[in-house]
């Protein structure tokens, strides 16, 4: 079942952010938008280029007022050691935003990420500031996910809260949107046909 359209599935959990261990809750944010991503493990092969290409874009996120946290059922040890370990090694060292420890894998089964093996599949959640989920992507473990596609859609979801009209197929910031209804999307194609 997806979770579009319903609250986000709050908890409370640790988290390593900047080399520290803390407590966090999920709805501390709300408020601003919150991209919430799994990935399957830590120490493995597609995720440090995720967790990187997400952190290279940080200040893209920070522009739009997004907080990006990701999770996986690692332990915070185990997050603290893939922290310390430099890229070129495969580890995951400078990535700044904060990783949830979802070792119990109730996180990851409330948000319906979670398979038989006991890992997450790379699901990702746009939360907005009410908190409720407007976006959910799920990718199976061999499929890297685009940062940039990512970012697309939270600029679509923001342009919608703000100027309360949708944003076609492959919109990007400029293009032009249309209103909800017949007469929209008539005059949508009248332009681009």
């Amino acid at each position: 079942m997806s979770l579009v359209n319903k609250p986000a599935p709050d908890f409370t959990a640790q988290a390593v952010e900047k080399g520290e261990i803390k407590d966090m809750r999920l709805s501390d944010f709300k408020g601003q938008p919150i991209l919430f991503f799994f990935y399957p493990l830590n120490f493995t092969f597609v995720c440090p280029t995720e967790l990187h290409a997400f952190s290279d874009s940080m200040e893209e996120f920070e522009k739009r007022g997004v907080k990006v946290i990701a999770c996986s059922v690692d332990s915070v040890m185990s997050h603290k050691a893939w922290l310390n370990t430099p890229r070129d090694k495969g580890g995951i060292e400078h990535v700044v935003y904060p990783i949830v420890s979802d070792l119990t894998k109730t996180i990851s089964r409330d948000y319906g990420v979670l398979v038989d093996e006991g890992v997450a599949l790379r699901g990702t959640f746009l939360i907005d500031k009410d908190f409720i989920v407007r976006m959910e992507q799920v990718y199976d473990k061999p499929l890297g996910r685009s940062v940039e596609e990512t970012l697309r859609v939270i600029d679509a979801w923001l342009f919608f809260e703000k100027n309360g009209e949708v944003c076609p197929a492959n919109w990007k910031p400029g293009d032009d949107t249309m209103t909800e209804s017949a007469a929209g999307v008539s005059d949508y194609f009248g332009k681009h046909h």
